[in-house]
């Protein structure tokens, strides 16, 4: 029987996520999940674990809609509230997608600045100001935060014991960065859902998710593999068209919550 066994929230784009047993799921997908986002100071764009491997070493914990809690090592933990209508929006950039959102204020930027190495700021996505999902495969008024292209991302427990076996060691869920992984299935039975149910909630699937070098970055150490696993394998079974694909894009109908354990139907 299918089930979701794990659930994860990455509230900060590429810190270290967050373990979950029950959360609701709004408009932009899991809440609290990349509604922040560390930007470079002068340019305005993103930066991410592909440039600043240390980034997975950094704690972020969602505290409800009021505040984010950092935390790192040889840091005091820093509480960032929200920031409120009268902040300064930020021109920042997120692959292809350039918008205004609001500054978090001088004492993180510092913070994060002196602990990253390099000038950056951070910044907060409001959910008026959330990106419109790629439309190639999203409706218009599908919204996306600071996830790469879209909401949700699901990944079959069997996929990972799959690929584990061929790359010949373990591998850490955390190191592809799902938001629901469901138990159940044959190794990427998800490549073929189109609709399906957990709880009262329905998803769509709307596109395979492409892999990037960031998979290759162990998530409790930082260090990336020498031998650039998994994605070494995955090319040899995964690869179309020049990218590498593990895992499924969703976006839910609607708004409910989850919990772990609850039953999966693959409705189409």
């Amino acid at each position: 029987m299918l089930h979701l066994s794990g659930l994860y929230r990455y509230s900060l784009k590429s810190a270290a996520g967050e373990v979950l047993h029950e959360t609701p799921v709004d408009g932009l997908g899991v809440q609290g999940d990349r509604r922040w986002m560390v930007v470079d100071t002068q340019t305005g764009r993103f930066l991410t674990q592909r440039l600043l491997p240390q980034l997975t070493q950094l704690q972020a914990r969602w505290l409800g809609h009021a505040h984010l809690l950092l935390s790192a090592l040889g840091k005091p933990d820093v509480r960032v509230a929200v920031p409120d209508e009268h902040a300064l929006l930020r021109a920042v950039t997120i692959w292809k997608d350039s918008l205004h959102v609001p500054d978090a204020g001088e004492e993180v930027a510092l913070w994060l600045s002196q602990w990253l190495g390099r000038d950056c700021r951070l910044v907060y996505m409001p959910p008026l100001r959330a990106r419109q999902a790629d439309k190639a495969y999203a409706e218009v008024g599908d919204k996306v935060a600071f996830a790469d292209g879209f909401p949700l991302l699901l990944i079959g427990q069997a996929s990972l014991d799959d690929l584990s076996v061929r790359v010949g060691r373990p591998l850490p869920m955390l190191r592809f960065r799902p938001n629901l992984v469901i138990s159940g299935s044959q190794p990427y039975a998800e490549d073929s859902w189109k609709r399906i149910r957990i709880g009262a909630l329905e998803f769509r699937v709307v596109k395979g998710c492409s892999r990037c070098i960031m998979t290759t970055l162990d998530p409790q150490t930082g260090e990336r593999s020498a031998d650039r696993e998994p994605l070494t394998t995955l090319k040899t079974y995964r690869e179309r068209n020049g990218e590498v694909f593990f895992g499924q894009n969703l976006i839910a109908y609607g708004e409910g919550d989850l919990r772990l354990d609850m039953p999966v139907q693959v409705l189409e």
